[in-house]
């Protein structure tokens, strides 16, 4: 030790930790992009964070024809309808393999412009003037760029070799978003390279972003029972420490009547209780939307309200919506009635009664089966997971350290802090944190293991208000006051 002559100082570890800041509501979405028309192109199953609908048109591209490009629905809806984010965006459809190869294909040129009508891969694009003639050289002979419709324009170069030339013959590879099936959302790990595929890919959020998903949903694709099961799955599971809740929708070309949707549930296993079951489908002007991305608006929406903690009901919110309908455009009317009668089968839907169009709905899919609070109501489950996912990342420091008297007092003192803050807000209605020695045998103790308790309650919905109205004759006294 160096010989000390003075005043010394030195510090300590703060015995109050500060809770970590997290993203409630992160929604994950899988499905297919127009990558054809991104011009900073983003790999195929890669989780990609978009704060804004610029920064993901420019990775994904987008098209109208939601049909075929499914993320763009939720792109548009977040982004232009909510305004809100991030989103974390994965793309299944590989222009590796999900394509298809076209060859002397013959387009007219009028006033040296060609358009062509199809998802072409540029980098595969090669033109000549005739179908014996040299290839064309792009930035010489010709440029060639998609317009704001999707349409490829190629545009002959006065100086070129083909300046002159009435039509031009194609070759080239084209995106094929049919080729796209259940088993690429579903994904896996590959036997030769180990890379992740489909809703795998949701462990890779948290070690490139640092954010942990709050919410996993793939419109289009999570009507499929297969579909729905893995992501039920993954989103109980993420990294092994952190869970998630899953957005599913009805299909609505074979369950028409609100009647029928129960049934459909129970025979595909939509019942568990990070799930939130939506039908039908709604729309706003012309486009038609999966009930799901707008409850993620909604969600979106009432979480940015509220400090991004996860407390209220996305139920009676506006959405931005000025219908219901069927896949084929079918209106879809209900009433408080149907609407109720879904929601005490666990389903969300939307209702025009009072104040314009809302969501409605705050159980889980496991209702009525399982009348559990933690289980049944959105709200609590997500605040049940959000308080496990705040506690993981602040306390991971902690791994590894001494188990000591200032460990254990240093845990309960923050969280005790932090429960009281949250009571104070109204986020819960109260909550505390206990070491119990029942919890703790001293052979944990010795092994390293230290377990604390935690006691919370989240505030439930209103979901039913009532008034009882009596007559009182007593009040004729007043005609002779």
């Amino acid at each position: 030790m160096a010989y000390k002559h003075g005043v010394y100082t030195q510090e300590v570890p703060t015995s109050i930790v500060p809770a970590v800041n997290t993203t409630a509501g992160l929604p994950v979405v899988f499905g297919t992009a127009p990558v054809h028309l991104a011009t900073d192109r983003a790999a195929a199953n890669k989780p990609v964070l978009c704060y804004s609908y610029a920064e993901a048109v420019q990775q994904l591209g987008f098209s109208k024809d939601w049909a075929k490009y499914t993320l763009c629905e939720v792109m548009y809806s977040q982004f232009a309808l909510y305004n809100r984010g991030p989103v974390v965006f994965v793309n299944v459809l590989d222009p590796k393999t999900h394509k298809k190869s076209v060859t002397d294909k013959s387009v007219d040129i009028a006033d040296k412009v060609a358009t062509l009508d199809a998802p072409v891969l540029l980098d595969t694009l090669k033109i000549k003037a005739s179908a014996v003639g040299s290839v064309l050289v792009a930035g010489k002979d010709y440029e060639a760029a998609y317009d704001d419709d999707g349409a490829l324009v190629i545009t002959l170069l006065d100086d070129g070799t083909a300046s002159a030339a009435s039509s031009l013959i194609l070759a080239y590879d084209e995106l094929d978003p049919t080729a796209v099936n259940e088993d690429d959302i579903i994904g896996g790990i590959s036997v030769s390279d180990g890379s992740v595929k489909g809703l795998e890919c949701l462990n890779k959020v948290f070690p490139l972003t640092g954010l942990v998903p709050g919410i996993v949903l793939a419109p289009g694709w999570s009507h499929e029972p297969t579909v729905a099961a893995v992501m039920q799955a993954k989103a109980g599971n993420i990294n092994s420490h952190f869970k998630a809740i899953t957005l599913n929708d009805v299909p609505t070309e074979s369950v028409k009547k609100y009647t029928d949707v129960k049934n459909w549930m129970n025979q595909n296993s939509y019942n568990d209780t990070a799930q939130v079951v939506c039908w039908p489908m709604v729309k706003m002007g012309d486009d038609i939307y999966h009930m799901s991305t707008h409850v993620l608006g909604v969600i979106a929406t009432v979480d940015s309200s509220n400090g991004d903690i996860p407390y209220e009901s996305p139920s009676n919110k506006s959405m931005q919506i000025n219908g219901c309908c069927l896949k084929d455009g079918t209106e879809v009317v209900l009433g408080p009635d149907e609407a109720g009668y879904l929601n005490g089968q666990g389903v969300v839907t939307a209702l025009n009664f009072i104040g314009g169009w809302k969501c409605w709905g705050n159980r889980t899919a496991c209702y009525p089966s399982n009348t559990d609070p933690k289980d049944a109501f959105i709200s609590i489950r997500r605040m049940f997971y959000w308080h496990a996912q705040t506690f993981i990342q602040t306390y991971w420091a902690k791994v590894d350290k001494p188990i000591n008297k200032r460990l254990i007092q240093t845990v309960m003192d923050s969280e005790n802090i932090r429960l009281n803050g949250l009571a104070a807000q109204g986020c819960i209605l109260g909550g505390r944190v206990e070491f119990r020695d029942d919890e703790n045998p001293v052979t944990n103790l010795m092994d390293g293991i230290i377990k604390f308790h935690t006691y919370i309650t989240p505030c439930a919905p209103a979901r039913e208000i009532e008034n009882v109205l009596e007559y009182d004759p007593a009040y004729f006294e007043t005609l002779f006051s």
